[in-house]
């Protein structure tokens, strides 16, 4: 059993090392393949990098939907979520504050926030049809039209005016950085669900914190590497739109093509994933930036939700 533990938790950390390698080789590429087509970072944040770094929620999310687990489908996608604008905006956020803009809280914040109501509405019956999930993954498609044919591309920091040259090898690091997260990823969610289960953690709990924390991986990986790198919007705009991607895509596919049901705690956190993203809303438009301390905040609530999820008495 220690054996166990030990292999586990060494693949962890070479599936953490992949994460972060991975991360910086796909901003570096997607930011110089954006700027070459005369696509404003935050357009691609919110397509193509959130597109990529929500490929293990949807791996995971649809696997446990074929297996009959819509629990553990939609926990998933709720604690990722909740994960991505606690820990990981937070968290990157008490690293560096993050520059925001007009069309990140009031286009894409606002289209989150609907997004996670109507999905509460959806499944408050405790439960999501094939025609709930076409209506969101149809609003997905909607959302991406919209954001490729914005006839105003210029946003503060976001094109410059001299392009960068690029070549078939840009396009290869894009692939491989992209394969490096979503191969992390799945090794990370492997071992850490591993080593829940010989500790004693019920399926539940593995899938709204563990699960949720290992398919968050990649964006939080890729967030710290863009902060760190200056590009605000790939940052930000990675995030909310990962969110957005798991409710409208991942979520909306799954349910698309197999009925989900869910227990009724699925109710309760959906409430509080509302409050987070109205929050994260408020942060953004304050002074257009999410501060340090503001960062601090979105970090203790998700702290205090899995407190409450561990010890459910509290």
């Amino acid at each position: 059993m220690p054996m166990e533990i030990l292999i586990n938790a060494l693949i962890f950390v070479v599936s953490v090392l992949a994460l972060a390698k991975g991360s910086s080789v796909f901003v570096d590429s997607a930011v110089k393949i954006a700027r070459w087509f005369n696509i404003p970072t935050l357009v691609i944040g919110l397509t193509v990098v959130a597109f990529g770094t929500s490929a293990p929620e949807f791996g995971v999310t649809l696997l446990a939907a074929v297996q009959g687990m819509g629990d553990i489908s939609v926990g998933n996608i709720i604690g990722s979520n909740i994960f991505n604008l606690g820990f990981i905006l937070g968290g990157t956020a008490l690293f560096r504050h993050l520059n925001t803009d007009r069309k990140l809280v009031f286009r894409d914040g606002t289209f989150l926030l609907g997004g996670t109501v109507l999905l509460t509405l959806l499944i408050w019956d405790l439960s999501i049809t094939r025609i709930g999930g076409a209506v969101l993954f149809g609003l997905l498609i909607i959302y991406i039209v919209f954001l490729l044919f914005q006839k105003d591309k210029k946003a503060a920091g976001e094109v410059p005016d001299k392009k960068e040259k690029i070549g078939w090898k840009d396009m290869g690091l894009f692939v491989l950085g992209l394969a490096m997260i979503v191969g992390g990823a799945h090794f990370l969610v492997e071992s850490s669900t591993s080593i829940a289960r010989i500790i004693g953690l019920s399926d539940f709990v593995i899938a709204v914190t563990v699960v949720a924390f290992g398919t968050s991986a990649p964006e939080l990986a890729t967030s710290i590497a863009a902060s760190v790198k200056g590009h605000h919007g790939i940052s930000a705009g990675n995030l909310i739109g990962s969110d957005i991607f798991n409710i409208f895509g991942v979520l909306g596919l799954t349910a698309l093509m197999n009925d989900l049901t869910v227990e009724a705690g699925a109710r309760s956190n959906l409430l509080v994933l509302i409050g987070m993203v109205l929050l994260v809303i408020i942060f953004m438009r304050h002074k257009w930036k999410i501060t340090r301390w503001e960062g601090a905040i979105l970090i203790m609530i998700g702290l205090v939700r899995w407190y409450f999820t561990f010890f459910p008495g509290g």
